[in-house]
């Protein structure tokens, strides 16, 4: 937090001016004033010495206290540079500035910046910066009980989680919670108990999927390399199978979801004849929405499909909604389109709209073969966390933002479409998908993913997705890239108002024509 020097100064020129009105005894500093250091060492020095004497030492300290405040002020400029040199560079940044204040759907930078945010903390920030009831949920807590470790005692806010989760479930079966703090500890969480309950070693996971960079959520993420190159070797017992998405199979965009479908369940079976046979096999995991691989929503036949051969193998089917869950995609978790039954749901990011929270949850009657210690973590479920996710779930109910999110992506899908087909723009974009808010741009690209690419296009710039987020980033708007491919994604806040939609595609749209025009 950027210290203001002016107050420091004032505040301490007050107690200057205090001290020289006292001739009696040591003044008792009050821990509640918020005194600077200084400025108390000079009272209590005030109070010892002659009139003389305090009025010389008082030109010195006076001078001292000055140069703490100028001190204690560091530029904006400065703090980056700080950072650029003690942080380590194995975290990327898409603005290298200071993130100062949020409030709503707008952030302010320490250099005077106000952006408009797509991209919400990575779709955290579910009901925009520093909503009121959240905040003050957590601020509540924080004055009755901050720290209930899970293996000690339940709290309160827990179990009343708990209550307003029951309702949410996408199915009835879903009844045994786990809180966590992280997206990644959730599959770490998810993949121990699908192998300790089924007894087997075995994890299949999707092409361009992402869950996570933590040892075991490493070893299933398949979206990029950078996540796992040089860490390797990773957690064993992880097979890959194609996911129904057009670009990775290499077939055009309007390929039926049936055709997708197809292609990708007989690979599951060739997988389970060929590679993990069905009796070592504990547990396929899915994003049913495709996060960092492109924002790509699996077909309700596909996750079907994925049912029925688990049911046959008695192999667990964990659905990671850390990003696309609890109302990101128009319903409180995307398994609600398709009716599946997951027997183990991650969920994450929105969940407590900024405050470190995840949840595993399953079915008791699973959950019941798991040892008492098996499961567990120091900040596992934290009372502030918890006490947050409680206000969240409330405001998605009371201040019906599932309603919103279905009006703003029905104006998000046609705007974008609209650009999809200007002719001046012909053939820059090669896809608008997504469901709810949670939505992408997929661009052409010269060279693609390599040479065999299908879809490359010399016609057309190069890095358009990473230089339509920078031009959209200098216009005032915060927006992500995703993928191996040229993909942009909009997740703005699920209450984000119509005309500041509005004004967020209309910067979108602007950086796009000034990208493809500039070539």
């Amino acid at each position: 937090m950027l210290s203001s020097g002016r107050t420091h100064l004032q505040s301490s020129k007050a107690v200057l001016a205090g001290c020289a009105r006292s001739a009696g005894p040591t003044i008792v500093p009050n821990s509640r004033s918020g005194l600077s250091t200084a400025a108390l060492a000079l009272c209590s020095y005030d109070a010892r010495h002659s009139a003389s004497e305090r009025i010389k030492t008082r030109r010195t300290d006076l001078q001292a206290v000055r140069t703490m405040a100028s001190t204690s002020v560091q530029s904006h400029d400065s703090l980056v540079k700080f950072g650029d040199q003690h942080v380590t560079a194995g975290l990327g940044r898409l603005v290298n500035a200071v993130l100062t204040k949020g409030e709503g759907s707008y952030v302010t930078f320490g250099d005077g910046r106000k952006l408009l945010d797509f991209a919400c903390g990575i779709g955290v920030t579910s009901l925009g910066h520093c909503h009121p009831k959240v905040s003050k949920a957590a601020a509540d807590q924080c004055m009755n009980v901050v720290h209930v470790q899970c293996s000690i005692a339940y709290h309160q806010p827990y179990l009343e989680l708990i209550q307003r989760l029951l309702p949410m479930m996408p199915h009835p079966s879903l009844d045994s919670f786990f809180f966590w703090t992280s997206g990644s500890e959730a599959v770490e969480a998810g993949i121990k108990m699908a192998r300790a309950i089924t007894g087997r070693q075995n994890i299949i996971n999707m092409q361009g999927a992402y869950h996570g960079r933590t040892m075991g959520a490493m070893a299933v993420t398949k979206s990029k390399t950078i996540y796992s190159a040089g860490f390797h070797p990773l957690m064993p017992g992880t097979f890959t199978v194609p996911y129904p998405y057009w670009h990775q199979l290499g077939v055009p965009p309007d390929t039926p979801a049936s055709e997708l479908t197809k292609t990708c369940l007989n690979q599951l079976n060739l997988l389970l004849s060929q590679a993990t046979a069905p009796k070592d096999t504990a547990a396929i995991i899915i994003e049913p929405v495709l996060g960092e691989g492109g924002y790509v929503p699996a077909p309700a036949e596909f996750l079907h499909g994925l049912r029925e051969i688990c049911d046959k193998h008695g192999i667990l089917l964990i659905i990671d909604e850390v990003q696309c869950g609890f109302g990101r995609t128009g319903k409180h978790y995307y398994s609600e389109y398709s009716g599946i039954r997951p027997d183990i749901l991650l969920s994450a990011k929105g969940l407590a709209n900024g405050f470190p929270l995840s949840a595993v949850i399953s079915r008791k009657e699973l959950t019941d073969k798991l040892a008492p210690g098996s499961m567990g973590g120091t900040y596992a479920g934290n009372a502030v966390s918890c006490a947050a996710a409680v206000a969240t779930a409330d405001a998605l109910k009371e201040e019906k933002v599932l309603e919103n999110v279905d009006a703003r992506s029905k104006e998000l899908f046609a705007a974008l479409n609209e650009l999809r087909k200007d002719p001046k723009l012909a053939p820059a974009i090669l896809d608008v998908r997504g469901k709810g808010l949670m939505v992408a741009v997929e661009f052409a690209s010269p060279v693609g993913s390599g040479p065999y690419d299908t879809f490359t296009n010399p016609s057309v710039p190069e890095k358009l997705a990473s230089r339509v987020a920078s031009k959209c980033v200098e216009k005032g708007l915060l927006i992500l890239t995703t993928s191996v491919y040229e993909v942009i994604r909009f997740i703005p806040p699920l209450n984000i108002s119509k005309e500041d939609l509005a004004k967020g595609v209309e910067i979108f749209k602007e950086a796009v024509y000034e990208v493809v025009r500039d070539g």
